[in-house]
Order: C-alpha cells, then structure tokens, then sequence
C-alpha cells in the first residue's frame, strides 16, 4: 500500500484572520470572479471573439459533427431549481431587463460566458457546451412561442408550469445543435425551475451532464442577482 493510499486526506480550517464572514471556498470564489471580470473588461467583445476564434472554430466544429450523425434527433437533462423569497415573475422582468442592457448582468453569472448579446442573426451566445467552447445563436428566445412548433408535442415533457420559454440553439450557418425549454411554477414562498436542454444524441454524455451543470450555475447566480436588485 502506498503513503497516498494510506494516509488520511488532508484538511486545512481557516482559524483566524479575516474578519468577514466566509470560508476560504467563498474568499476563492470571489476573487476568481474578480478576476475573470477584470480579464472581460480589459478584452472587451472583439478581444475575446479574437482570443477564442480557434476554440470557437473547433468546438462548432464538433457540434455541427453532433448534429449531422444524430440526424435531428435529441436527447434531454433537466436541472430544477427552487427558490425561495421572489417570484417567478419578479425574476423574469429582471431577466428582460438584463437582455436588454449591456450584457455585463449576463456574463457575470458564469466563469464561461464569454459573450451575450445580439448582431445581425439574433441573440448571440458564445459559451462552452461541456469543454467546447461555442459561438451559437438562440431563435426566439424570450417568447411563449414553441421555436420547434412541428414536433413539440412529442419533445417536451409533461409541465404544469405556466411561464415557458423556449429556443433553438443554431450555428451562424443556420445547424440547429441544441433545443433549449425553461420553465418556471410559482410555489407558496417562491418558484420552481425546470431547465432543460436538448443535445444532438450523439453528443457524449459529459457533454449534456456538464450543461446541467451549467444551467445550475447561472441560474443561480442569475437569481441572486436579481432578488439583489429588487431589494
């Protein structure tokens, strides 16, 4: 038996020192996300469009790969979040509000969002799809309107909640990669989300159970923020 198999895992706790309130996981937490800001800011748009062209071009690559062996079919993940002291309603007119400024309210709920915003095709989103970094659009987002109208039916899942919005995720070519459906109930102190995403079937399976993870990242930081804004 090795000393790595044998040993105890090691453990550091913050005794003293800092005076705030946090752990050393919060204190990292924020000073990537400082950092990451900052690495944004001083790029700008075009200087990360420029930065990740090669990945963007490899990752469509890889996407639009997805597609054309999956042969339009899809298959889905859900992550559900549930909130507590804000309504679904609250949230979604923060959400309108943050598409239609600046884009900073976007970015900032997520270390891989890399672009938010619209151009000539639509609402652009430059983001990593698992370790693929992607340059992909998003057709009707916002709306109540199925972007998939011809086989929603049989795509969706069975939902009582009342708010829905839903969209295609296609490349600047026009290849439909990805379908996206959130949907948000109200609950007696808060709301419910269902978010899910629908991925070309040959798309590896870490690559889908990455994106839920994603989803529960931005969502989450997308509603702190604007529970912060209402207060």
């Amino acid at each position: 038996m090795t000393d790595n198999q044998s040993s105890p895992p090691v453990t550091v706790t913050l005794e003293s020192g800092p005076t705030g309130a946090g752990s050393i996981d919060d204190f990292e937490l924020f000073y990537a996300r400082r950092a990451v800001d900052r690495f944004r800011t001083l790029l700008g748009r075009q200087g990360l469009l420029d930065l990740l062209a090669a990945d963007i071009e490899e990752g469509n690559a890889f996407l639009r790969e997805c597609a054309r062996t999956s042969d339009g079919s899809f298959k889905a993940g859900t992550t559900v979040l549930a909130t507590q002291g804000l309504t679904s309603g609250a949230f979604l007119a923060w959400m309108d509000s943050a598409f239609a400024g600046d884009g900073s309210a976007l970015l900032a709920a997520h270390p891989e969002h890399y672009v938010m915003g619209t151009d000539a095709i639509g609402a652009r989103v430059v983001e990593n799809i698992g370790t693929h970094v992607s340059d992909f659009y998003m057709g009707g987002w916002g709306t109540d309107a199925l972007a998939w109208a011809a086989d929603a039916d049989e795509v969706l899942p069975e939902s009582e909640y009342p708010r829905k919005m839903s969209s295609n995720l296609f490349l600047a070519d026009g290849t439909v990669v990805g379908r996206a459906l959130i949907q948000f109930g109200d609950t007696a102190d808060g709301f419910t989300a269902n978010l899910t995403v629908y991925l070309p079937t040959t798309c590896p399976d870490d690559v889908l159970e990455h994106h839920l993870r994603h989803y529960a990242v931005e969502f989450r930081n997308w509603i702190v923020a604007a529970a912060a804004a209402r207060a």
